[in-house]
């Protein structure tokens, strides 16, 4: 059973919001074709740089818990990862947002992105030799420059939804590199952790979620502006 670890884990983390989407209330299943197209590009994104760091060293997979079925360096479930957690977590975005229509973050989202930008440059430019800490804090901070540039309406939301995902995320890296499923070379971090967690596994969160909600709600707004062409008779 040790090698469908990192299986049960995402087939755990994806079961509850996956039953609940087809509620009546949220109906979760109608946001599918703005939210698959968002998670296939972040995926996409989000494997790349993956095959890269496990062909690095940057951080790897523990063979004793995962089936050894691999594709592009990569364990299958580590595919996986990339459609259970955006799920889940856009689950909670989409939840959040219908259960609580006010959006008390939005006056302070852009002074929050301006802070975060400016501590993940800083942090970055003390260890620019740190390829996990460089590189995926870099990338974090250009998506939220591109987002305040933007003047993205949503922003207070997502900041909403981070810190309430942050909650199950942590359980699930958590466990992830407690057991550990996954081993990460130190010498390519900052050596802080939460727990077991690197703690740049919280801007990995960060920008993940924020690709994946930036995109669905790119794609929702063009559905909304998709005006339905009337019919016309001969």
């Amino acid at each position: 059973m040790e090698k469908y670890t990192y299986l049960l884990i995402n087939f755990f983390s994806i079961l509850v919001p996956l039953l609940f989407s087809f509620g009546k209330r949220i109906r979760f299943y109608k946001s599918y074709s703005a939210l698959f197209p968002a998670m296939l590009i972040t995926t996409a994104f989000f494997i790349i740089w993956d095959h890269y760091m496990t062909i690095w060293s940057v951080w790897g997979f523990n063979p004793k818990y995962v089936t050894g079925i691999y594709l592009w360096d990569l364990p299958i479930e580590e595919w996986l990862f990339f459609i259970a957690i955006p799920y889940s977590c856009m689950f909670v975005y989409v939840s959040l947002n219908y259960f609580f229509k006010k959006d008390h973050l939005q006056s302070y989202s852009k002074n929050i992105s301006a802070g975060l930008i400016v501590i993940l440059s800083i942090v970055v430019l003390f260890n620019t030799e740190k390829l996990y800490t460089a590189i995926k804090l870099s990338l974090s901070a250009l998506m939220l420059i591109y987002i305040v540039l933007k003047k993205t309406p949503y922003m207070g939301k997502f900041y909403r939804a981070y810190l309430v995902c942050l909650i199950p995320f942590f359980i699930v890296n958590g466990l992830l590199t407690a057991i550990p499923v996954v081993t990460y070379n130190d010498a390519e971090n900052l050596g802080i952790r939460l727990g077991t967690i690197p703690i740049e596994d919280s801007i990995y969160m960060l920008l993940m979620l924020l690709m994946n909600t930036t995109l669905f709600e790119h794609f929702k707004s063009k559905q909304e502006h998709v005006k339905p062409s009337g019919s016309h008779r001969p």
